[in-house]
């Protein structure tokens, strides 16, 4: 068994290296090389990525493009399915209100589906579309770039819901945020839900952000570094500003014609 075991470790190992190391193939009748893209790949291999969308020409990439949007979606529609968010529902539970409340859960969840598909959209598409006209940078680079930082995304939202879903309880913050950190020791909501969007997938991103922005402008790295920590924080800033706003007040406000006047 244990001479089984050391030669099996040579023969993975150079079949892994041998898939690994795929180079593009030249399209026939042309001097363009052209390569396949392949999500898992290239997610740990940023480098060989970059150096082929430099000199060669992708394929496949919107049929994963397309996996991760509805992965994005199912993940979205599990955490509305489970419950999350619902909190405010369980009323009309209560109070037997079964039709009501069946209604209102069928609303929540195709309005999460809608709010699901901006997000997804917005985090691929239009904030590729924005490095491209602001950064210069190529279209094709800028919309593999966010799609690696809408992957980690999507797992960051599915494994909090995993972690949730598990032991059956949630959690106001993200553990894999300073929001735990900051509701330990500040008194303060606004300052909480700002470090709950700073994460370690966040990290991720801005290296992801910089690696290709770097790589395919010719702006500063560290104007590139510094521009790309404002922004995440400018977003975080926002975001948490956006939890003070009385959203629900206001919708139903709006439902009844106004506020009424007393």
């Amino acid at each position: 068994m244990k001479n089984v075991a050391a030669n099996a470790f040579p023969i993975s190992f150079v079949f892994v290296k041998v898939k690994y190391a795929e180079p593009p193939i030249a399209v026939k009748g042309t001097s363009r090389m052209i390569f396949d893209f392949k999500f898992w790949r290239y997610f740990a291999n940023q480098g060989e990525l970059i150096h082929n969308l430099h000199n060669s020409e992708m394929r496949n990439f919107n049929r994963r493009l397309v996996w991760i949007l509805v992965l994005g979606l199912l993940v979205f529609a599990l955490r509305e399915i489970w419950g999350m968010n619902t909190a405010s529902l369980t009323p009309y539970l209560s109070s037997g209100m079964t039709d009501v409340y069946t209604l209102a859960r069928w609303t929540s969840l195709a309005g999460t589906l809608l709010w699901a598909g901006v997000y997804l959209a917005f985090h691929s598409y239009a904030v590729a579309f924005l490095f491209h006209k602001i950064a210069k940078m190529p279209w094709r680079a800028a919309l593999v770039m966010q799609t690696y930082v809408l992957s980690l995304l999507v797992i960051e939202k599915a494994l909090i819901f995993l972690l949730f879903a598990v032991p059956g309880v949630t959690l106001s913050v993200s553990i894999f945020s300073f929001g735990p950190l900051a509701a330990t020791f500040l008194d303060m909501p606004f300052l909480t839900y700002f470090f709950n969007q700073l994460t370690i997938f966040t990290a991720l991103i801005i290296a992801i952000q910089y690696r290709y922005v770097r790589s395919f402008t010719k702006i500063s790295p560290k104007v590139i570094l510094f521009v790309l920590i404002l922004l995440h924080i400018a977003a975080a800033l926002l975001v948490a500003s956006l939890d003070f706003v009385p959203l629900d007040d206001m919708l139903n406000d709006f439902t009844r014609g106004g506020a009424g006047v007393e």
